[in-house]
């Protein structure tokens, strides 16, 4: 999804001079050929990422449309306040590559793990969060960010297989399958994990940031709602789920699957923390028959 994403970057930046790639503490040779190619679209600023933000909304106010890329907890936590009164009150068009949503640098311990970048990056006005499944999506994705209004946060998940789906904007919800125990809302890489549940309908949200206005519609059909996602159920997906139904009068039960509230002290790869916190098909079919 990663590499994708980069090249994705290099392509449209060939076609589109104000497209600027800025990137801090990643390997050396990501997108050699656009720094070799294109050298004033091309930033290498190491580990400053305070100053990078300041610096990507000074470009993005001046008329470019700037990628900035790093590691999760740095855009999020450790750039909060520049993210949210240079970026996101100037309503700058700044996409922010968020590398590792989630669990997936959890081998790194706390300073990598980034379990809370969805709740933190909600609360910044103008703000839009996309979360792509997969390298295909990613692909389709990228070409849509160029002219989108504001800023943005892309979160790369885990490498997940891909699945097949239908073209679709940002901003739409895709229903994957029909069923009629229950509905579940998921996004990122988290698609891949529900997929194999039967008897439910799955609707995955590329968009989670605003949302899409037909879920209240949609978990109107059904006895209960599940939110899965790869982050705390505090703050993320499920909270904004559970908003935007409070905010519709549709009384529903509604099950948080996700990290709960908590330091993240298990030490393991990804996989073995997903299943800790029980965000595995078979967990969360059994969640579902429980209720």
């Amino acid at each position: 999804m990663r590499k994708t994403c980069f090249n994705m970057i290099y392509e449209l930046a060939k076609k589109d001079k104000r497209i600027v790639y800025i990137g801090s503490d990643v390997g050396s040779g990501t997108l050699q050929q656009m720094k070799e190619e294109m050298p004033d679209q091309f930033y290498m600023e190491g580990i400053q990422e305070q100053n990078i933000i300041g610096m990507a909304t000074g470009l993005a106010l001046s008329g470019k449309i700037v990628y900035v890329n790093t590691i999760a907890t740095f855009l999020t936590r450790r750039c909060f306040e520049q993210v949210l009164l240079d970026v996101g009150r100037h309503n700058a068009k700044v996409r922010l590559l968020a590398n590792g949503g989630g669990l997936v640098y959890s081998a790194l311990g706390h300073t990598h793990v980034a379990p809370d970048d969805i709740a933190l990056m909600r609360t910044i006005p103008n703000m839009t969060i996309v979360c792509p499944c997969d390298a295909d999506e990613m692909k389709r994705l990228m070409p849509q960010t160029v002219d989108y209004p504001g800023p943005m946060y892309i979160r790369f998940g885990g490498d997940a297989e891909v699945v097949d789906m239908i073209d679709h904007k940002i901003g739409e919800g895709v229903i994957k399958q029909w069923g009629t125990q229950a509905i579940i809302i998921t996004t990122g890489t988290m698609l891949q994990v529900v997929m194999g549940i039967p008897d439910v309908t799955i609707v995955y949200l590329p968009r989670i940031k605003p949302l899409n206005p037909q879920i209240p519609i949609w978990a109107s059909l059904h006895p209960k709602v599940v939110t899965v996602e790869e982050h705390y159920i505090n703050g993320g997906l499920g909270t904004a789920v559970l908003e935007l139904l409070n905010e519709h009068g549709i009384n529903k039960p509604v099950k948080r699957i996700g990290i709960p509230e908590g330091y993240c002290d298990l030490y393991g790869t990804r996989e073995e923390q997903l299943k800790y916190y029980g965000i595995t098909t078979e967990a969360i079919e059994r969640a579902i028959l429980s209720g």
